[in-house]
């Protein structure tokens, strides 16, 4: 399996910390939606966005990319940009970005410092400043914080080298401004890559990756001070490499999800496991089809918000003017266009725009809908000879007819979308050897057809 040492001269990696401050039983009890910062990467660049960029979700799995997966706050200091932002909810209940000062997919820079933004409700971001973490000469990567109710302090833990091997380090402050003095954080003798802390119950959660072994695992300490914490679990791993490491703790109950940002075999790919015992030794992989993050999204840190949070963040910001089709069957493909061919295909691909599309009202039937591409304006996905184009719309009654689907409850999942063609009301779009057609399709169809004429509209 490849390593992060390996990988680091061929600028596919990121490096990643997250951690997600506790509030309080009352606070909590509150929470039903969650929030995600984080920047975007894509495989030849095009959707490079090393700024800062926000998500908002009411499960914590189907996530909805803020400002048209736009940045809402970029870096003016340092290098210009942004790697591994963290989102932390004060114990006032305003918020901190934290974020590696870093632009690009360079990995062998010192850096003593990183960027530090305040908001009061995540709608603007002010008090923009960089901090200094260290006199090493080694970087600070993936900074992250959790409130340590001991020292009346937050403890920024960040990746970094401390002339031994790689480690976490930590900085105690009140403010984010006097950082305080650096001091090794969790050094278990071997190398160490991305830390994120979750309280709960009284103890701290320690997610981290083994540069040795490239696999992530979780940690346990009863005061949450440096070097107190011992490995819980086997290593994990889904992809062939991951790093970033994110706890969360569901609103809806006592369930666990812990993150990764795969960038290996392809990068930006977010894979995921759950667990009712964080305590324990028992993760279960989720299934791709269970969640969606923000296209070309990496590092990211995800906090719990209120409704009302949400809503406000969506009447801010805006949710996007498009969206994207994912595969039932196959839920790390898309729909997208190539060679003005309709397919599905493995998320990500480039460039990204293909599998982005805006959900026109029928163009034969306002009740039906139309697939219009975005990066090609005024083309639309169309069946001719029953195979999917994407072609320039004529105008004519036929073009109209071609283009336009009803949309039904999924073939497969009821929760999910299927599409019938509107001139061929027998047949649906589906996909067949990863090219889209329109084919019959009833209730006695096989549970494979069904699947494949399966699609779930998200972003």
């Amino acid at each position: 399996m490849p390593s992060r040492r390996t990988l680091l001269t061929t600028a596919m990696a990121s490096a990643v910390t997250a951690a997600i401050a506790v509030p309080t039983a009352a606070q909590a009890q509150s929470y039903a939606a969650y929030a995600m910062v984080y920047f975007k990467e894509s495989p030849n660049s095009t959707d490079d966005s090393y700024a800062l960029h926000l998500a908002v979700s009411s499960d914590g799995l189907e996530w909805t990319p803020l400002h048209q997966n736009q940045p809402v706050a970029t870096p003016t200091e340092g290098m210009l940009g942004l790697r591994d932002p963290f989102l932390l909810r004060k114990q006032d209940g305003t918020f901190t970005v934290l974020a590696t000062d870093l632009k690009g997919r360079v990995f062998n820079l010192n850096n003593q410092y990183i960027h530090v933004w305040d908001s009061a409700d995540l709608r603007s971001f002010t008090g923009y400043r960089r901090v200094k973490l260290h006199d090493l000469a080694t970087h600070s990567w993936a900074p992250t914080a959790f409130w340590d109710p001991s020292r009346s302090a937050y403890a920024v833990v960040y990746s970094a080298n401390n002339g031994t091997r790689d480690v976490f380090m930590v900085n105690y402050t009140t403010d984010f401004v006097n950082m305080g003095a650096a001091e090794v954080f969790f050094d278990p003798g071997f190398n160490v890559l991305d830390g994120d802390v979750l309280m709960h119950n009284g103890a701290f959660y320690l997610a981290y990756k083994n540069l040795g072994d490239n696999n992530l695992y979780v940690a346990r300490s009863a005061t949450g001070q440096p070097n107190t914490f011992t490995t819980l679990t086997s290593g994990l791993r889904q992809g062939d490499a991951i790093e970033a490491p994110i706890l969360v703790k569901s609103n809806a109950g006592n369930m666990f999800w812990l993150w990764g940002d795969s960038f290996g075999p392809a990068n930006a790919v977010f894979y995921a496991w759950q667990s009712s015992d964080i305590g324990g030794n028992s993760w279960a992989r989720l299934d791709q089809r269970t969640f969606t993050a923000p296209m070309s999204s990496k590092h990211a840190g995800i906090v719990p918000i209120t409704e009302a949070e949400r809503a406000a963040l969506l009447t801010r910001w805006g949710a996007p003017q498009w969206n994207r089709l994912k595969s039932y069957n196959y839920p790390d493909r898309y729909v997208r266009h190539a060679d003005a061919v309709g397919r599905i295909d493995p998320f990500p691909m480039e460039p990204p725009a293909d599998q982005q599309w805006r959900l026109r009202s029928g163009l034969a039937d306002a009740a039906g809908v139309s697939f219009e591409s975005v990066n090609y304006p005024g083309r639309f996905l169309r069946h001719s000879g029953y195979a999917i184009r994407l072609d320039p719309n004529d105008n004519t009654a036929q073009f109209a007819a071609d283009a336009t689907f009803t949309r039904t409850p999924g073939l497969a999942d009821a929760a999910w979308a299927s599409f019938r063609s509107y001139n061929y009301p027998d047949r649906y779009l589906r996909h067949a050897g990863y090219v889209l057609r329109i084919d019959p399709l009833t209730s006695s169809s096989s549970a494979s057809d069904r699947q494949d004429a399966t699609f779930r509209v998200t972003f």
